[in-house]
């Protein structure tokens, strides 16, 4: 039976989907910064801190209690990973600390000559910790970026070659909405032998990921971008983190998942990822968890489709507005879309929408060597509004009416 998506129940969720500004409410448009949170996610980390405050591996009935959430979370991302386990699951405070982490132990691993390639159109956060690997003498290559607002793939297959040790690349950009192909990515470095590794940051909270089918040795994501808590989450293939000389204490976890996870976690916040992917569960149909978000993903896909391919050919038609990246005719997008309004900044586009409570990012979201190769980064970047479960056909026209009016 094909899930459909109820906007009505799931926005009665959102306590601040109920807020008002100036007597007006919010339009949060600003999902692939940081969606927000569920009544769900909200009680598990408020009972955390109501009945179970204490540390892990303690003898008593709360410690026992905070080790059973930290271990419900990854069993939780391990059914939304398609994990082999919860012990494949890391915690870390977010994807950027646990990849410097994890570039720090490969770092001791790769040797001189060897070579890392990433890509131009990467978050900086799966960029900087690989290029830390050129004081090593690793050499770190970066595949280039189409016009268009695709990778190059012609590049990607002449730069890999017999030294790549690894590949490091998003599953789809923050900044243009494009999805990559990582399959192509994964028979590459099958080919060369090389380990993949996959930013799903801004792909997760949007299409269901399977870390089996993928083939992939790592990969990132934060709840935070997904109704959940700003907690950073490593899958790691089996048998790979206990061989990798992670940066830990003597009395810290020696095998996986912990061995690359440094000092006390956050709880409650942990607490917040597992109610966070139940709560995506819950949108779904099925007899297993596993099932449920599989679902839930496939109703969530459909309708950030629908309302990010209507916002976007309406704006298509608008004057003086240039559109960033492809078009909607292709399903593997996300629904982010990126554009330039001439004769305004970015940062002029999005103040003029906030006057209206419309939260639109401007800049270059971190994606900085995307922007700079597509010649925007002076002009200040581009205005980008991203789709989440929780929006509305109602707010895209109401969305589209502000920037008519500020188009002139």
């Amino acid at each position: 039976m094909k899930t459909t998506l109820d906007s009505t129940a799931i926005r009665s969720q959102f306590p601040s989907l109920q807020r008002k500004h100036n007597n007006l409410p919010m339009v949060y448009l600003d999902g692939p910064g940081g969606t927000q949170v569920p009544d769900k996610v909200i009680d598990a980390i408020t009972h955390y801190y109501k009945t179970s405050n204490a540390n892990s591996h303690g003898a008593f009935i709360s410690a026992h209690e905070t080790d059973s959430v930290i271990w419900a979370a990854r069993e939780n991302m391990a059914y939304l990973l398609g994990a082999e386990g919860p012990e494949n699951i890391s915690i870390g405070q977010n994807m950027t600390t646990l990849n410097f982490s994890l570039a720090r132990a490969l770092s001791k691993v790769f040797k001189p000559g060897d070579e890392v390639l990433i890509t131009q159109l990467d978050h900086e956060a799966n960029r900087g910790p690989w290029l830390t690997l050129r004081e090593a003498g690793i050499k770190v290559r970066e595949v280039n970026l189409k016009k268009d607002g695709t990778l190059d793939y012609d590049d990607f297959k002449n730069k890999i070659n017999e030294n790549t040790r690894m590949v490091a690349m998003g599953m789809s950009s923050n900044a243009l909405g494009t999805v990559n192909d990582f399959k192509l990515a994964r028979a590459l470095t099958y080919q060369y032998n090389a380990w993949l590794l996959l930013d799903a940051v801004h792909y997760a909270p949007h299409f269901a990921i399977d870390v089996a089918e993928l083939g992939c040795d790592f990969l990132l994501c934060s709840a935070y971008k997904f109704y959940g808590p700003h907690v950073g989450l490593l899958y790691t293939k089996p048998g790979i983190l206990d061989r990798l000389p992670t940066d830990r204490l003597r009395t810290a976890g020696q095998i996986a998942p912990e061995s690359i996870e440094t000092g006390t976690l956050n709880h409650a916040a942990i607490a917040g990822v597992k109610a966070a992917v139940d709560f995506i569960a819950s949108i779904g149909n099925g007899k297993d968890q596993r099932e449920k978000i599989i679902s839930a993903f496939e109703a969530i896909s459909v309708h950030e489709h629908g309302l990010a391919s209507y916002l976007y050919n309406e704006l298509k038609g608008m004057p003086n507005i240039t559109l960033m990246g492809q078009d909607f005719s292709s399903k593997k997008r996300t629904p982010t879309l990126s554009f330039t309004l001439e004769g305004k900044t970015p940062l002029q586009v999005c103040d003029q929408l906030s006057k209206q409570n419309i939260c639109a990012w401007d800049g270059h979201f971190y994606a900085i060597r995307a922007i700079e190769a597509l010649g925007l980064l002076e002009k200040g970047g581009v205005t980008r509004i991203g789709i989440s479960a929780y929006n509305t056909k109602e707010e895209m026209d109401f969305t589209l009416e502000a920037i008519k009016k500020i188009a002139g």
